[in-house]
């Protein structure tokens, strides 16, 4: 299952297209599922549990012997470890620090494995989204930076969450594209016609 429709893909490479047609820069679009799997997160969620409940429950005389204590530590580990991993469960047990963390470190290798830090004039742009952690972020090369202040992006990123979160992902992508392109229109008007990197939104799925 893919996280946009094929029309909406269109759309979004019809977006870029039209953007770099009144700049020099080079916009890529990442869209993710999610930026990791975070196996560990529900079995450390769950070994927490086993051993503070019963061990709480412990301290209630005659309850449990060491021997039913063992067996419900075991037993509750296992419950919740198969409960914790249900996707809606799952993602509100992921620290909002480590989606950030995670969000960010993918967004940086998508950043050069897109090739966007070998764009002529240091003019690669980076829209990306991971949608589980509702984490959007723009990354540029210093050849955009050096024109566009950091807020002016900041601004763009807190209108394209919004939308995320509100499950209109392909709908913030093209507002996105569209004031990312107005901005770059200014900042790097168009003085060649080259395409350097394809418009295709690429899908992390």
């Amino acid at each position: 299952m893919t996280l946009l429709s094929e029309q909406e893909q269109r759309r979004v490479a019809e977006a870029i297209r039209l953007a770099e047609q009144n700049t020099d820069a080079e916009l890529v679009t990442v869209l993710a599922r999610s930026a990791d799997d975070y196996t560990y997160i529900p079995l450390l969620w769950a070994g927490l549990l086993a051993l503070v409940l019963p061990g709480a429950i412990n301290y209630l005389p005659g309850w449990l012997n060491a021997q039913w204590l063992a067996l419900l530590q075991w037993g509750l580990f296992i419950v919740l470890a198969l409960l914790f991993r249900l996707p809606p469960l799952a993602a509100r047990l992921i620290p909002r620090a480590v989606r950030h963390w995670r969000g960010a470190n993918m967004a940086r290798r998508q950043f050069l494995e897109q090739g966007l830090h070998h764009t002529a004039g240091a003019s690669g742009v980076l829209i990306f989204v991971s949608e589980l952690e509702h984490y959007v972020e723009i990354l540029v090369d210093r050849g955009v930076a050096e024109r566009v202040e950091d807020a002016v992006w900041e601004r763009i990123v807190a209108e394209f969450t919004a939308r995320v979160r509100a499950g209109r992902t392909a709908e913030g992508f093209i507002a996105c594209i569209e004031a990312c392109g107005e901005q770059l229109r200014q900042a790097l008007p168009a003085t060649h016609d080259r395409d350097e990197l394809p418009n295709h939104l690429v899908i992390l799925d």
